[in-house]
């Protein structure tokens, strides 16, 4: 058994990576290398974040279901939303394809 994270990608940048190996957008319209990090969410929580960041989305999303155990580094707890204390897994590094279990494309709309 295997802990799970999710992240929405956008389908043009899950293409990208994978024909290139790994996935290194943070979230939409920032990359690795902007943010430092990949957001990441629970499973209770992608469901808000595909309502709150991308509602205005008019293509599909792929939500990628993450390994845990599969990732390079271990993932880091830290706040998302300070007005709450809510807790969002965070990667800092880039997401190999080969830790994404399962895919699942997301018809809008998203809000």
């Amino acid at each position: 058994m295997f802990v799970t994270v999710y992240h929405l990608a956008e389908q043009l940048h899950w293409q990208a990576a994978l024909e290139s190996g790994s996935y290194t957008q943070s979230t939409r319209g920032r990359s690795l290398a902007d943010e430092g990090f990949i957001h990441c969410s629970t499973a209770q929580q992608w469901p808000e974040v595909r309502r709150a960041f991308y509602g205005d989305v008019s293509e599909p999303l792929v939500l990628l279901e993450i390994d845990e155990s599969r990732l390079p580094v271990a993932l880091v707890h830290e706040v998302g939303n300070p007005e709450t204390g809510e807790l969002f897994p965070h990667l800092y590094a880039p997401l190999p394809v080969a830790a994404v279990a399962h895919t699942l494309e997301l018809a809008p709309p998203h809000a």
